[in-house]
Protein backbone atom coordinates (compact mmCIF):
# COMPACT_ATOMS: atom_id res chain seq x y z
CA UNK A 1 0.00 0.00 0.00
CA UNK A 2 2.75 2.24 0.35
CA UNK A 3 3.58 2.38 -3.47
CA UNK A 4 -0.01 2.76 -4.26
CA UNK A 5 -0.38 5.28 -1.27
CA UNK A 6 2.48 7.48 -3.19
CA UNK A 7 0.76 7.41 -6.80
CA UNK A 8 -2.24 8.93 -4.96
CA UNK A 9 -0.31 11.55 -3.35
CA UNK A 10 1.26 12.83 -6.72
CA UNK A 11 -2.25 12.31 -8.38
CA UNK A 12 -3.65 14.48 -5.81
CA UNK A 13 -0.83 16.96 -6.24
CA UNK A 14 -1.55 17.10 -10.32
CA UNK A 15 -5.35 16.98 -9.04
CA UNK A 16 -7.32 20.42 -10.96
CA UNK A 17 -9.50 20.49 -8.03
CA UNK A 18 -9.64 17.79 -4.91
CA UNK A 19 -6.75 19.45 -2.52
CA UNK A 20 -7.17 16.51 0.05
CA UNK A 21 -7.70 12.08 -0.17
CA UNK A 22 -7.72 10.29 2.66
CA UNK A 23 -7.60 6.37 2.32
CA UNK A 24 -7.09 4.66 5.63
CA UNK A 25 -8.93 2.95 8.43
CA UNK A 26 -10.64 5.82 11.03
CA UNK A 27 -10.54 8.52 7.95
CA UNK A 28 -13.86 9.78 9.25
CA UNK A 29 -11.88 11.10 12.32
CA UNK A 30 -10.08 13.54 9.88
CA UNK A 31 -13.18 14.87 8.85
CA UNK A 32 -13.47 17.25 10.47
CA UNK A 33 -10.25 19.13 10.32
CA UNK A 34 -10.00 19.19 6.17
CA UNK A 35 -13.89 20.65 6.26
CA UNK A 36 -12.26 23.50 7.78
CA UNK A 37 -10.83 24.51 4.95
CA UNK A 38 -13.99 24.17 2.83
CA UNK A 39 -15.63 27.87 2.75
CA UNK A 40 -19.50 27.94 3.68
CA UNK A 41 -21.06 27.44 7.32
CA UNK A 42 -23.53 24.51 7.47
CA UNK A 43 -22.57 21.20 6.81
CA UNK A 44 -25.62 18.86 5.05
CA UNK A 45 -25.07 14.71 4.61
CA UNK A 46 -26.61 13.92 1.41
CA UNK A 47 -26.76 9.67 1.63
CA UNK A 48 -29.60 7.26 0.66
CA UNK A 49 -30.96 5.41 3.55
CA UNK A 50 -28.50 2.35 3.52
CA UNK A 51 -25.56 4.44 3.22
CA UNK A 52 -27.41 6.99 5.99
CA UNK A 53 -27.57 3.90 8.31
CA UNK A 54 -23.90 2.57 7.66
CA UNK A 55 -21.71 5.61 8.04
CA UNK A 56 -24.35 9.46 7.43
CA UNK A 57 -25.00 9.04 11.43
CA UNK A 58 -21.12 9.17 12.26
CA UNK A 59 -20.57 11.55 9.91
CA UNK A 60 -22.91 13.56 11.55
CA UNK A 61 -22.12 12.75 15.11
CA UNK A 62 -18.23 13.33 14.44
CA UNK A 63 -19.11 16.82 12.70
CA UNK A 64 -21.27 18.02 15.89
CA UNK A 65 -18.90 16.76 18.35
CA UNK A 66 -15.99 18.99 17.00
CA UNK A 67 -18.20 21.88 16.57
CA UNK A 68 -19.35 21.98 13.49
CA UNK A 69 -22.81 23.90 12.31
CA UNK A 70 -24.78 20.40 10.96
CA UNK A 71 -27.80 20.92 9.27
CA UNK A 72 -30.89 18.52 8.35
CA UNK A 73 -29.80 15.65 5.81
CA UNK A 74 -31.29 14.81 2.40
CA UNK A 75 -32.18 11.49 2.60
CA UNK A 76 -32.85 9.85 -0.95
CA UNK A 77 -35.31 7.37 -0.48
CA UNK A 78 -35.95 4.86 -3.75
CA UNK A 79 -36.51 1.31 -3.68
CA UNK A 80 -34.62 -1.45 -4.84
CA UNK A 81 -32.31 0.82 -5.54
CA UNK A 82 -31.45 4.70 -6.00
CA UNK A 83 -31.38 5.61 -9.56
CA UNK A 84 -28.96 8.41 -11.02
CA UNK A 85 -31.76 10.66 -12.33
CA UNK A 86 -30.62 14.37 -13.31
CA UNK A 87 -33.76 15.49 -12.27
CA UNK A 88 -33.34 14.39 -8.45
CA UNK A 89 -29.61 16.31 -8.51
CA UNK A 90 -31.37 19.40 -9.86
CA UNK A 91 -34.30 18.96 -6.72
CA UNK A 92 -31.15 18.54 -4.23
CA UNK A 93 -29.36 21.55 -5.39
CA UNK A 94 -33.21 23.47 -5.24
CA UNK A 95 -32.39 22.25 -1.51
CA UNK A 96 -28.72 23.97 -1.46
CA UNK A 97 -28.26 27.59 0.02
CA UNK A 98 -25.30 29.41 -0.62
CA UNK A 99 -23.55 28.68 2.25
CA UNK A 100 -24.38 25.00 2.63
CA UNK A 101 -21.21 22.44 2.48
CA UNK A 102 -22.43 19.50 1.08
CA UNK A 103 -21.22 15.95 1.95
CA UNK A 104 -22.24 12.89 -0.11
CA UNK A 105 -21.80 9.76 1.73
CA UNK A 106 -22.59 6.60 0.04
CA UNK A 107 -20.94 5.20 -3.14
CA UNK A 108 -21.78 5.20 -7.26
CA UNK A 109 -25.24 6.90 -7.34
CA UNK A 110 -24.88 9.17 -4.38
CA UNK A 111 -21.58 10.52 -4.93
CA UNK A 112 -22.97 11.41 -8.78
CA UNK A 113 -26.15 12.65 -7.46
CA UNK A 114 -24.70 15.46 -4.88
CA UNK A 115 -21.83 16.01 -7.11
CA UNK A 116 -24.15 17.17 -10.23
CA UNK A 117 -26.27 19.02 -7.48
CA UNK A 118 -22.88 21.02 -5.77
CA UNK A 119 -21.98 22.53 -9.35
CA UNK A 120 -25.79 23.37 -10.07
CA UNK A 121 -25.78 25.14 -6.42
CA UNK A 122 -22.47 26.71 -7.49
CA UNK A 123 -20.77 25.25 -4.21
CA UNK A 124 -17.70 22.64 -3.38
CA UNK A 125 -18.26 19.46 -2.01
CA UNK A 126 -16.92 16.34 -0.01
CA UNK A 127 -17.20 13.01 -0.73
CA UNK A 128 -17.38 10.21 2.18
CA UNK A 129 -17.30 6.98 -0.07
CA UNK A 130 -18.87 3.99 1.52
CA UNK A 131 -17.44 1.08 -1.21
CA UNK A 132 -14.67 0.51 -3.47
CA UNK A 133 -17.29 0.17 -6.37
CA UNK A 134 -16.48 2.87 -8.83
CA UNK A 135 -14.14 4.72 -9.97
CA UNK A 136 -16.35 7.97 -10.54
CA UNK A 137 -15.39 9.68 -6.40
CA UNK A 138 -12.55 11.83 -7.94
CA UNK A 139 -13.54 12.43 -11.57
CA UNK A 140 -14.88 15.47 -13.11
CA UNK A 141 -18.69 14.92 -14.34
CA UNK A 142 -21.43 12.86 -13.34
CA UNK A 143 -23.47 10.00 -15.20
CA UNK A 144 -26.42 10.80 -14.89
CA UNK A 145 -29.81 9.84 -16.97
CA UNK A 146 -31.31 12.83 -18.45
CA UNK A 147 -34.50 12.45 -20.27
CA UNK A 148 -33.76 8.52 -20.04
CA UNK A 149 -30.10 8.84 -21.94
CA UNK A 150 -26.79 7.97 -19.74
CA UNK A 151 -25.08 11.04 -19.98
CA UNK A 152 -21.55 12.33 -18.03
CA UNK A 153 -22.89 15.90 -17.29
CA UNK A 154 -20.54 18.58 -16.67
CA UNK A 155 -19.12 19.12 -13.00
CA UNK A 156 -16.77 19.83 -10.74
CA UNK A 157 -15.18 17.11 -8.56
CA UNK A 158 -15.05 16.59 -4.51
CA UNK A 159 -12.45 18.86 -3.04
CA UNK A 160 -12.38 16.39 -0.33
CA UNK A 161 -12.49 12.10 -0.70
CA UNK A 162 -12.65 10.32 2.80
CA UNK A 163 -12.36 6.75 2.33
CA UNK A 164 -12.47 4.56 5.54
CA UNK A 165 -11.16 0.98 5.25
CA UNK A 166 -13.09 0.27 8.17
CA UNK A 167 -16.31 0.95 6.18
CA UNK A 168 -15.17 -0.28 2.97
CA UNK A 169 -14.53 -3.62 4.56
CA UNK A 170 -18.02 -4.17 5.61
CA UNK A 171 -19.45 -3.19 2.34
CA UNK A 172 -21.27 -6.03 0.78
CA UNK A 173 -18.54 -8.25 -1.14
CA UNK A 174 -20.24 -7.57 -4.42
CA UNK A 175 -19.64 -4.15 -4.18
CA UNK A 176 -16.15 -4.25 -4.50
CA UNK A 177 -16.04 -6.71 -7.24
CA UNK A 178 -18.21 -3.89 -9.15
CA UNK A 179 -15.49 -2.16 -8.46
CA UNK A 180 -13.01 -4.57 -10.07
CA UNK A 181 -15.09 -4.79 -12.86
CA UNK A 182 -14.78 -1.15 -13.16
CA UNK A 183 -10.96 -0.87 -13.26
CA UNK A 184 -10.75 -4.02 -15.98
CA UNK A 185 -11.89 -1.80 -18.25
CA UNK A 186 -8.79 0.32 -17.53
CA UNK A 187 -7.39 -1.79 -20.23
CA UNK A 188 -10.17 -1.60 -22.83
CA UNK A 189 -9.68 2.51 -22.40
CA UNK A 190 -6.21 2.41 -23.19
CA UNK A 191 -6.13 -0.10 -26.00
CA UNK A 192 -8.93 2.37 -28.01
CA UNK A 193 -6.85 5.47 -26.82
CA UNK A 194 -4.44 4.33 -28.31
CA UNK A 195 -6.11 3.04 -32.05
CA UNK A 196 -7.56 6.51 -31.64
CA UNK A 197 -4.40 8.34 -30.99
CA UNK A 198 -2.35 6.15 -33.95
CA UNK A 199 -5.72 7.28 -35.98
CA UNK A 200 -5.19 10.78 -35.37
CA UNK A 201 -8.92 10.70 -33.87
CA UNK A 202 -7.62 11.74 -30.69
CA UNK A 203 -4.36 12.55 -29.25
CA UNK A 204 -2.92 10.59 -25.99
CA UNK A 205 -2.24 12.92 -22.99
CA UNK A 206 0.79 11.50 -21.90
CA UNK A 207 0.96 12.03 -18.17
CA UNK A 208 -3.05 10.78 -17.32
CA UNK A 209 -2.54 7.95 -19.78
CA UNK A 210 0.67 6.69 -17.76
CA UNK A 211 -1.13 7.21 -14.38
CA UNK A 212 -4.00 4.49 -15.28
CA UNK A 213 -1.96 2.67 -17.78
CA UNK A 214 1.22 2.67 -15.80
CA UNK A 215 -0.51 0.97 -12.52
CA UNK A 216 -3.65 -0.70 -13.97
CA UNK A 217 -1.97 -4.77 -13.63
CA UNK A 218 -0.68 -3.55 -10.53
CA UNK A 219 -4.15 -2.52 -9.59
CA UNK A 220 -6.04 -5.66 -11.09
CA UNK A 221 -3.40 -8.30 -9.31
CA UNK A 222 -5.06 -9.30 -6.17
CA UNK A 223 -8.67 -10.86 -6.90
CA UNK A 224 -8.84 -13.12 -4.69
CA UNK A 225 -7.88 -10.73 -1.74
CA UNK A 226 -10.43 -8.63 -3.08
CA UNK A 227 -12.64 -10.82 -3.14
CA UNK A 228 -11.73 -11.74 0.54
CA UNK A 229 -12.56 -8.09 1.68
CA UNK A 230 -8.89 -8.01 2.78
CA UNK A 231 -8.30 -4.54 3.67
CA UNK A 232 -5.06 -3.88 2.49
CA UNK A 233 -6.68 -5.66 -1.07
CA UNK A 234 -9.54 -3.07 -1.18
CA UNK A 235 -7.03 0.01 -0.13
CA UNK A 236 -5.18 -0.35 -3.65
CA UNK A 237 -8.45 -1.28 -5.16
CA UNK A 238 -9.85 1.93 -3.69
CA UNK A 239 -6.59 3.83 -4.77
CA UNK A 240 -6.60 2.73 -7.80
CA UNK A 241 -10.26 3.60 -8.91
CA UNK A 242 -9.46 7.21 -7.32
CA UNK A 243 -6.38 7.60 -9.63
CA UNK A 244 -8.36 6.68 -12.39
CA UNK A 245 -10.63 9.66 -11.35
CA UNK A 246 -8.32 11.87 -10.90
CA UNK A 247 -6.14 10.87 -14.46
CA UNK A 248 -9.85 11.83 -15.90
CA UNK A 249 -9.85 15.23 -13.86
CA UNK A 250 -5.97 16.27 -14.98
CA UNK A 251 -7.28 15.22 -18.96
CA UNK A 252 -11.29 16.92 -18.57
CA UNK A 253 -13.14 13.72 -19.71
CA UNK A 254 -12.85 10.34 -19.14
CA UNK A 255 -10.82 9.06 -22.19
CA UNK A 256 -8.32 7.68 -19.78
CA UNK A 257 -10.55 5.65 -17.52
CA UNK A 258 -13.34 4.93 -20.61
CA UNK A 259 -13.84 3.06 -23.97
CA UNK A 260 -15.94 0.44 -25.60
CA UNK A 261 -16.38 -1.26 -22.55
CA UNK A 262 -18.62 1.71 -20.78
CA UNK A 263 -20.48 2.00 -24.20
CA UNK A 264 -22.17 -1.82 -23.39
CA UNK A 265 -22.21 -0.70 -19.52
CA UNK A 266 -24.13 2.73 -21.31
CA UNK A 267 -26.14 0.58 -23.51
CA UNK A 268 -27.24 -1.61 -20.69
CA UNK A 269 -28.25 0.96 -18.24
CA UNK A 270 -29.83 3.39 -20.81
CA UNK A 271 -32.45 0.42 -20.90
CA UNK A 272 -32.57 -0.08 -17.12
CA UNK A 273 -31.12 -3.57 -17.25
CA UNK A 274 -32.13 -5.57 -14.23
CA UNK A 275 -31.28 -8.81 -12.72
CA UNK A 276 -32.77 -10.37 -9.90
CA UNK A 277 -34.85 -7.26 -9.28
CA UNK A 278 -32.23 -4.63 -9.04
CA UNK A 279 -30.96 -2.63 -11.56
CA UNK A 280 -27.68 -4.13 -12.61
CA UNK A 281 -24.37 -2.19 -11.02
CA UNK A 282 -22.49 -0.13 -13.77
CA UNK A 283 -19.05 -1.98 -12.72
CA UNK A 284 -20.57 -5.36 -13.65
CA UNK A 285 -22.33 -4.09 -16.66
CA UNK A 286 -18.09 -2.80 -17.69
CA UNK A 287 -16.26 -6.02 -16.22
CA UNK A 288 -18.37 -8.15 -18.72
CA UNK A 289 -18.15 -5.12 -21.54
CA UNK A 290 -14.63 -5.74 -21.12
CA UNK A 291 -14.29 -9.28 -21.57
CA UNK A 292 -16.43 -8.53 -24.70
CA UNK A 293 -14.20 -5.71 -26.13
CA UNK A 294 -11.38 -7.66 -25.29
CA UNK A 295 -12.20 -10.75 -27.32
CA UNK A 296 -12.86 -8.64 -30.12
CA UNK A 297 -9.34 -7.10 -29.82
CA UNK A 298 -8.18 -10.61 -29.98
CA UNK A 299 -9.89 -11.31 -33.07
CA UNK A 300 -8.85 -7.81 -34.50
CA UNK A 301 -5.52 -8.45 -33.17
CA UNK A 302 -5.54 -11.98 -35.76
CA UNK A 303 -5.80 -10.16 -39.06
CA UNK A 304 -3.53 -9.09 -41.54
CA UNK A 305 -3.96 -5.58 -42.82
CA UNK A 306 -2.75 -3.99 -45.54
CA UNK A 307 -3.80 -1.25 -47.51
CA UNK A 308 -6.37 -3.89 -49.62
CA UNK A 309 -8.08 -2.70 -46.67
CA UNK A 310 -8.88 0.34 -47.49
CA UNK A 311 -12.55 -0.70 -49.35
CA UNK A 312 -15.98 0.24 -49.16
CA UNK A 313 -16.58 -0.61 -45.58
CA UNK A 314 -17.95 2.37 -43.03
CA UNK A 315 -21.78 2.63 -42.37
CA UNK A 316 -23.31 5.68 -44.44
CA UNK A 317 -25.51 7.68 -42.74
CA UNK A 318 -28.91 6.54 -43.56
CA UNK A 319 -27.48 2.61 -42.44
CA UNK A 320 -26.46 4.59 -39.05
CA UNK A 321 -30.24 6.15 -38.76
CA UNK A 322 -31.40 2.93 -39.90
CA UNK A 323 -29.76 1.30 -36.72
CA UNK A 324 -30.91 4.08 -34.61
CA UNK A 325 -34.57 3.97 -35.23
CA UNK A 326 -34.24 0.00 -34.56
CA UNK A 327 -32.14 -0.19 -32.13
CA UNK A 328 -33.59 2.51 -29.91
CA UNK A 329 -37.62 2.44 -30.16
CA UNK A 330 -37.92 5.36 -27.67
CA UNK A 331 -37.75 8.45 -29.29
CA UNK A 332 -35.25 10.57 -26.98
CA UNK A 333 -33.08 8.11 -26.77
CA UNK A 334 -32.91 7.84 -30.61
CA UNK A 335 -32.73 11.71 -30.61
CA UNK A 336 -29.59 11.38 -28.53
CA UNK A 337 -28.16 8.47 -30.45
CA UNK A 338 -28.58 11.14 -33.47
CA UNK A 339 -27.08 13.92 -31.61
CA UNK A 340 -24.08 12.02 -30.94
CA UNK A 341 -23.58 9.67 -34.40
CA UNK A 342 -23.67 13.71 -35.97
CA UNK A 343 -21.06 14.48 -34.75
CA UNK A 344 -19.40 11.60 -35.23
CA UNK A 345 -20.32 11.46 -38.53
CA UNK A 346 -18.18 14.51 -39.61
CA UNK A 347 -15.42 12.21 -39.48
CA UNK A 348 -16.00 9.97 -41.99
CA UNK A 349 -14.52 11.85 -44.92
CA UNK A 350 -11.21 11.30 -42.71
CA UNK A 351 -12.14 7.30 -42.77
CA UNK A 352 -9.82 6.40 -46.17
CA UNK A 353 -6.64 8.84 -44.45
CA UNK A 354 -7.79 6.42 -40.90
CA UNK A 355 -7.13 3.58 -42.78
CA UNK A 356 -3.80 4.27 -44.91
CA UNK A 357 -2.56 5.19 -41.46
CA UNK A 358 -3.82 1.87 -39.75
CA UNK A 359 -2.14 0.01 -42.80
CA UNK A 360 1.40 1.77 -42.46
CA UNK A 361 1.65 1.24 -38.75
CA UNK A 362 -0.41 -1.95 -38.38
CA UNK A 363 2.95 -3.87 -37.45
CA UNK A 364 3.85 -1.34 -34.60
CA UNK A 365 0.53 -0.27 -33.58
CA UNK A 366 -0.46 -4.54 -33.57
CA UNK A 367 1.95 -5.01 -31.19
CA UNK A 368 1.37 -2.35 -28.82
CA UNK A 369 -1.88 -3.14 -28.45
CA UNK A 370 -1.03 -7.05 -27.52
CA UNK A 371 0.92 -5.87 -24.82
CA UNK A 372 -1.93 -3.54 -23.61
CA UNK A 373 -4.69 -5.90 -24.02
CA UNK A 374 -5.15 -8.94 -21.45
CA UNK A 375 -6.43 -12.38 -22.91
CA UNK A 376 -10.15 -12.08 -22.65
CA UNK A 377 -10.26 -15.37 -21.22
CA UNK A 378 -7.77 -14.14 -18.31
CA UNK A 379 -9.82 -11.34 -17.66
CA UNK A 380 -12.78 -13.44 -16.85
CA UNK A 381 -11.07 -15.33 -14.75
CA UNK A 382 -9.72 -12.54 -12.83
CA UNK A 383 -13.31 -10.78 -12.24
CA UNK A 384 -14.47 -14.71 -11.11
CA UNK A 385 -11.86 -14.66 -8.63
CA UNK A 386 -12.75 -11.49 -7.26
CA UNK A 387 -16.41 -12.11 -7.12
CA UNK A 388 -17.53 -9.91 -10.30
CA UNK A 389 -19.61 -10.65 -13.26
CA UNK A 390 -17.91 -11.95 -16.17
CA UNK A 391 -20.22 -13.53 -18.48
CA UNK A 392 -23.66 -11.98 -19.84
CA UNK A 393 -25.83 -14.60 -18.45
CA UNK A 394 -24.44 -13.60 -14.73
CA UNK A 395 -26.73 -10.64 -15.42
CA UNK A 396 -29.33 -12.25 -17.24
CA UNK A 397 -28.60 -10.97 -20.80
CA UNK A 398 -28.58 -13.71 -23.73
CA UNK A 399 -25.66 -13.97 -25.88
CA UNK A 400 -28.25 -13.57 -29.00
CA UNK A 401 -29.24 -9.81 -27.46
CA UNK A 402 -25.34 -9.18 -26.39
CA UNK A 403 -24.37 -9.84 -30.19
CA UNK A 404 -26.83 -6.80 -31.04
CA UNK A 405 -25.87 -4.53 -28.50
CA UNK A 406 -21.93 -4.85 -29.53
CA UNK A 407 -23.29 -3.08 -32.84
CA UNK A 408 -25.66 -0.39 -30.64
CA UNK A 409 -23.11 0.39 -28.34
CA UNK A 410 -21.32 2.48 -30.99
CA UNK A 411 -24.22 4.58 -31.25
CA UNK A 412 -24.58 6.28 -28.17
CA UNK A 413 -21.12 8.03 -28.14
CA UNK A 414 -19.01 10.17 -30.42
CA UNK A 415 -15.75 8.89 -29.02
CA UNK A 416 -13.47 6.68 -31.04
CA UNK A 417 -13.30 2.92 -30.29
CA UNK A 418 -11.98 -0.66 -31.57
CA UNK A 419 -16.01 -0.64 -32.85
CA UNK A 420 -16.19 2.02 -35.21
CA UNK A 421 -12.05 1.08 -36.88
CA UNK A 422 -14.01 -2.26 -37.75
CA UNK A 423 -16.94 -0.46 -38.89
CA UNK A 424 -14.52 1.30 -40.71
CA UNK A 425 -13.11 -1.62 -42.31
CA UNK A 426 -16.44 -2.99 -42.67
CA UNK A 427 -15.01 -5.53 -40.58
CA UNK A 428 -17.85 -5.30 -37.51
CA UNK A 429 -20.55 -7.82 -38.54
CA UNK A 430 -18.56 -10.70 -39.59
CA UNK A 431 -16.30 -10.16 -36.40
CA UNK A 432 -18.90 -10.28 -34.01
CA UNK A 433 -20.36 -13.32 -36.14
CA UNK A 434 -16.82 -15.18 -35.27
CA UNK A 435 -17.35 -14.94 -31.45
CA UNK A 436 -20.71 -16.18 -31.49
CA UNK A 437 -19.47 -19.03 -33.57
CA UNK A 438 -19.28 -22.24 -32.44
CA UNK A 439 -16.08 -22.17 -31.76
CA UNK A 440 -15.50 -18.12 -31.17
CA UNK A 441 -15.12 -16.74 -28.09
CA UNK A 442 -18.23 -16.07 -26.63
CA UNK A 443 -20.08 -19.66 -28.76
CA UNK A 444 -17.35 -22.11 -26.91
CA UNK A 445 -19.32 -19.98 -23.37
CA UNK A 446 -22.81 -20.48 -24.75
CA UNK A 447 -24.79 -22.64 -22.30
CA UNK A 448 -26.47 -24.11 -24.95
CA UNK A 449 -23.34 -24.80 -27.07
CA UNK A 450 -25.80 -23.28 -29.92
CA UNK A 451 -24.74 -20.60 -32.63
CA UNK A 452 -26.90 -18.29 -31.54
CA UNK A 453 -26.01 -14.87 -33.27
CA UNK A 454 -23.40 -15.56 -36.05
CA UNK A 455 -26.20 -15.59 -39.22
CA UNK A 456 -28.08 -12.62 -38.10
CA UNK A 457 -24.73 -10.64 -38.40
CA UNK A 458 -23.27 -12.45 -41.36
CA UNK A 459 -26.17 -11.76 -44.16
CA UNK A 460 -28.50 -8.48 -42.84
CA UNK A 461 -26.28 -5.35 -41.59
CA UNK A 462 -29.69 -3.85 -40.52
CA UNK A 463 -30.86 -6.85 -38.18
CA UNK A 464 -29.57 -4.51 -35.20
CA UNK A 465 -32.29 -5.03 -32.43
CA UNK A 466 -32.02 -7.95 -30.27
CA UNK A 467 -35.54 -8.03 -30.53
CA UNK A 468 -35.69 -9.01 -34.06
CA UNK A 469 -32.86 -11.80 -33.98
CA UNK A 470 -34.17 -15.61 -33.66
Amino acid sequence: MAAQASILDQAVGKAAVTRNVVVASDALSALPDLLRDVPGGEVVVIADETTMNVAGRNVLSILADAGLSVGAPIVLEETPRLKPHARTSRAIAAALTDRVIPIAVGAGVVNDLAKYAAELAGRPYVCVATAASMDGYAASGAALLDDGFKRTLDCRPPVTVIADLDILSGAPRRMAGWGYGDLAGKIVAGADWILADALGEEAINREPFALVQGNVREWLSQPEAVAAGDKNALGDLMGGLLISGFAMQAHGNSRPASGAEHLISHVWEMERLTFRGEPAAHGACVGIGTVGILALYEWLLAQEISSTAIGTGGSSANQIEAEIAAGFPEQHLADSARAEMAIKLQGAKRRTERLRALASLWATLRAELRETCVPASEMERWLRAAGAPAHPHDLGVSLTKFAADYRRARLIRRRYTILDLLDDLGWLDRAIADLFSENGFWGRRSETGRMEAASAFRDDKQQTTWEKLP
